[in-house]
């Protein structure tokens, strides 16, 4: 049992941030693998993609009406129509072998290829049928309601970037082109361990004293939506040789580890002697408020990060610190610093001098509210849009003043 532990290699903010940047660089590389297009959704190209052919392949009708030169449309309209012989009929998806010379047409359907020697499509609205023939109304200039070969796609240009996220729209460039396959970042895999005597899983009886787990899969989500395979991997009591035992099992299973609950100075948290055993910790203690107790430790050349077991710290350290070294190893470009809105604060907020605040908000509009709870308040989870820095060295924020708002990631 270790009592009364000093915090010794506490970090401010700025700080730790490198320092976990730093690690992430140093042990992790982007990795790529090759999945089909059809499953694509979410995901970020791990290269540039150019296109493999024209799109359209061929020049298309854009309108049902008539292939025509359109020399033979000039002067044509209601009072004096001209009159074109109609040799065949063009369903999408449909050929022929028959050339439209002057004088002759071939009725056509939206989508159809454009049979040879026609230039321009005369919509049916501008056109009379009669039997064989057809009154075109209106005249056509060349190419109009044509949509010709290439001219949305041209093959061997540049089709995506590397870095993309794959939307629907995306994807569906990606098929009209003929992929079956694309390469894209390989997801990092994340475990998630929730540590403490007092905590149960949802399907457990909850006794006196007891609560349920909130960090497990609530950190596992957010994980997933910077681009992570997040898994939840149970709960562990505060005990030494348990923790010990499931970090080196985790360890074979996932890339980066993350433990909630069990990284304070206090009696019964395990998690600093653990990482300190197996192998080095760079950061025990972050000056910020909340989530101070915070650890940061490699085994086996894997990182592995304590979160408080507050889910308010939790939730903000993750978004913080550790989100953007996530995000960036799964490939995706996100600027957390500009994710950001302003707004002018409702209520005067209180900081503690000598450590960075991290103030979870609401926003309605122009206007901000401080959510005032304490950290092991979980209704504040699911309220708050974001949170506001209060830097070290301010005492008192009053209100009415304007301040920047760092919004939590909605990534994927």
């Amino acid at each position: 049992m270790y009592v009364g532990t000093e915090f010794l290699k506490i970090k401010e903010s700025e700080d730790a941030i490198d320092i976990i940047q730093n690690l992430f660089d140093k042990y992790y590389s982007p990795e790529s693998e090759e999945i089909p297009v059809a499953d694509a959704y979410g995901r970020v190209l791990f290269c540039d993609v150019l296109s493999q052919m024209d799109f359209p392949p061929f020049d298309k009708a854009l309108k049902d009406g008539f292939a025509v030169k359109a020399e033979d449309t000039f002067g044509a309209n209601d009072e004096i129509p001209n009159s074109l012989e109609v040799i065949d009929f063009l369903e999408a998806g449909s050929t022929t072998e028959k050339i439209v010379e002057n004088g002759k047409t071939i009725e056509i359907s939206t989508g159809a290829a454009m049979p040879q020697g026609a230039d321009a499509v005369v919509m049916v609205e501008y056109c009379d049928k009669k039997g064989d023939s057809v009154d075109i109304l209106k005249s056509a200039t060349p190419t109009l309601d044509v949509a010709k070969k290439g001219s949305d796609i041209e093959k061997g240009k540049l089709l995506m970037e590397k870095g993309s996220l794959l939307t629907p729209g995306k994807i569906g460039v990606l098929l009209s082109q003929g992929f079956e396959t694309v390469k894209v970042f390989k997801k990092p895999s994340l475990g998630v361990i929730s540590t403490g005597n007092e905590i149960v899983t949802q399907d457990m009886e909850l006794t006196y004293g007891k609560i349920f787990d909130v960090n497990g899969n609530m950190i596992k989500n957010d994980a997933i939506s910077c681009g992570a395979n997040g898994e939840f991997l149970g709960i562990v009591k505060d005990d030494y040789n348990q923790l010990k035992t499931k970090i080196q099992e985790s360890l074979n299973k996932v890339d980066i580890l993350i433990c909630s609950g069990g990284t304070s100075a206090g009696l019964g948290d395990v998690v600093k002697h653990v990482l300190d055993e197996l192998g080095q910790v760079y950061i025990h203690g972050i000056s910020v408020q909340p989530g101070k107790p915070t650890i940061v430790g490699v085994v086996d050349g894997k990182i592995i990060i304590g979160l408080p077991g507050n889910p308010v710290s939790a939730l903000m350290i993750f978004n913080v610190f550790v989100a953007p070294a996530i995000t960036k190893l799964s490939g995706i470009n996100y600027d957390f610093a500009k994710n950001t809105t302003k707004g002018i604060l409702q209520k005067r907020i209180h900081s503690p001098v000598g450590r960075m605040q991290y103030q979870l908000v609401k926003i309605d509009g122009d206007k901000i509210y401080p959510i005032f709870k304490d950290s092991g308040a979980i209704f504040s989870l699911s309220t708050a849009d974001g949170y506001v820095k209060v830097l070290k060295s301010v005492e008192l924020i009053d209100k009415g003043e304007e301040l920047e708002v760092f919004l939590f990631n909605k990534l994927i």
